[in-house]
């Protein structure tokens, strides 16, 4: 298998791809980065000079643009898209037309191209309410949102393309914690993180939801590991990627203990439970990919706090509380993201 080195990563500046991008430069690969760049174009100036970089402004619902991004590259890690349900909710046919109308152009054109390898960032949410113990690949999906819904919808649409030469693989991550050069506070551990630190409050919406998690650290290697695997090892495979199943409350004391430690002699962070309209609740088995590609997550929801405290300890977030640029939904209000 002659050895993937050239990258097209949409979305690369992202929370993801902000983590992920350096790593694949530190490995040597070159990588162009497709992102509309609305939460600023700050995010790689420290590989300004890197000659394997190559940044796009633009949006993958235009075609033309598509094509020139996708031109000399061998694999594409898809990222881009509007996160989480709030945003989603948020303008229903803007997110459509980027997470679902776009994907299947997307993919043809990735075909025609000459990229060999396609990955796809969906997510555990398409699973929506499930009492199971565990749920594998082969639970059925049961989006209770159009978010969960368009992801599980471009699924198919993308295995329907696998061909020799044209290999495919879909990821369903659970929810990603942990520190990164564009930082969101919208996510489980990260928002609770972050009250806790600054607010010395913990506010838990519901609490009996399960939610899967993984940190920003694991799910990024796993990229990395997808563009190296032979062929036959993925192609045209779904698989979960998740670690600790916890209950949203069972985060928020982890949360707690991590930063009593983190903070002695700090009056304990107080936990407060409100309603949530919000149901989801799953836990996800990530015995697939452990069992047939060997991956193994490293890191713990209390390494992503621990993460998330240095950051906030060495000045990196400015009014992390009420900086748009941190919270999806109130970014692109900001920007009216057309």
């Amino acid at each position: 298998m002659k050895p993937i080195k050239n990258v097209l990563v949409t979305g690369g500046a992202g929370y993801v791809g902000a983590v992920l991008v350096p790593k694949l430069l530190d490995l040597g690969y070159r990588v162009k980065v497709l992102d509309l760049y609305i939460y600023g174009d700050d995010v790689f100036d420290i590989y300004k000079d890197n000659p394997n970089l190559v940044e796009i402004k633009g949006d993958i619902r235009n075609q033309e643009t598509l094509r020139k991004s996708l031109a000399g590259s061998d694999a594409v890690i898809h990222l881009a898209c509007i996160s989480n349900d709030p945003s989603f909710e948020l303008d229903p046919v803007l997110s459509r037309s980027i997470n679902y109308e776009a994907f299947e152009p997307l993919v043809r054109i990735s075909k025609e191209s000459g990229i060999r390898r396609f990955i796809y960032a969906s997510t555990s949410s398409v699973y929506g309410v499930s009492d199971e113990e565990n749920v594998t690949e082969e639970h059925p999906l049961n989006p209770i949102t159009d978010y969960n819904k368009y992801k599980g919808l471009c699924e198919p649409i993308l295995l329907k393309y696998k061909s020799i030469g044209f290999t495919v693989c879909v990821i369903r991550p659970a929810t990603v914690c942990g520190f990164s050069r564009r930082q969101r506070f919208d996510l489980t551990v990260n928002i609770l993180t972050n009250h806790a630190v600054n607010l010395n409050k913990i506010t838990i919406f519901g609490g009996s939801q399960v939610r899967p998690n993984i940190h920003i650290d694991d799910i990024t290697d796993l990229y990395r590991v997808l563009l190296e695997l032979p062929d036959e090892k993925i192609s045209g495979k779904i698989f979960n990627a998740g670690y600790q199943n916890l209950t949203v409350s069972d985060i928020g004391e982890i949360v707690k203990s991590v930063v009593e430690r983190e903070f002695p002699g700090r009056v304990s962070a107080e936990i407060l439970k409100v309603p949530s309209d919000d149901p989801r609740s799953y836990r996800i088995s990530s015995e697939k990919i452990e069992r047939e590609l060997g991956f193994m997550p490293k890191k713990t929801i209390e390494d992503a706090v621990r993460d998330l405290i240095k950051a906030f300890r060495e000045g990196k977030y400015k009014n992390s509380m009420t900086d748009v640029r941190y919270y999806n939904i109130k970014m692109m209000q900001a920007v009216k993201l057309k």
